[in-house]
């Protein structure tokens, strides 16, 4: 019998909305899974099985492209989430340096949340701001010229801000 989500599940109105959507469309999963972590913030683990019968892949494809992709997660974020630029330019600049620190402050690895759910700390490779570097993306922001001092001003503000 194949896998179908429950209402019992909280994420399954939005998978079967991205199924809805895109189902029938040439390449459909990667419209879904992207109004799926749009929707959620993440794709659940537990929705692969659905979205696998619903466009008869393998379980193993449609889990390979969520893992395979960086933007996709397959966890809930953090209230907040703070991705640093690691593109060539901020290399140059500095993003290393800011990046340890950022660690060391928020004790997490990339992809981590902090323990008090606060802030996801995540790579991304070129925010397009190179003239600024080393840059960072907070919650969809910008931020330009970045140091650990700025760096730990801007955090403290995202936990206040809740």
């Amino acid at each position: 019998m194949p896998p179908e989500a429950t209402t019992a599940e909280p994420w399954a109105p939005a998978v079967e909305r991205a199924l809805a959507a895109h189902k029938t469309r040439p390449g459909a999963l990667l419209p879904i899974l992207h109004e799926i972590q749009h929707a959620l913030g993440y794709v659940p683990p537990a929705a692969v099985p659905v979205i696998a019968d619903a466009l008869n892949l393998s379980r193993a494809e449609v889990h390979g492209v969520v893992t395979f992709y960086h933007e996709f997660r397959e966890q809930a974020p953090g209230r907040h989430v703070v991705k640093i630029c690691l593109a060539e330019a901020c290399q140059s600049l500095g993003c290393e340096e800011l990046l340890a620190h950022a660690k060391a402050r928020l004790g997490v690895e990339l992809h981590g949340t902090t323990a008090d759910g606060a802030i996801t700390l995540e790579p991304v490779y070129c925010l397009g701001n190179c003239m600024l570097s080393p840059s960072l993306m907070a919650d969809g922001e910008i931020h330009g010229r970045v140091t650990p001092q700025s760096f730990d001003r801007l955090t403290a503000e995202l936990r206040e801000a809740r």
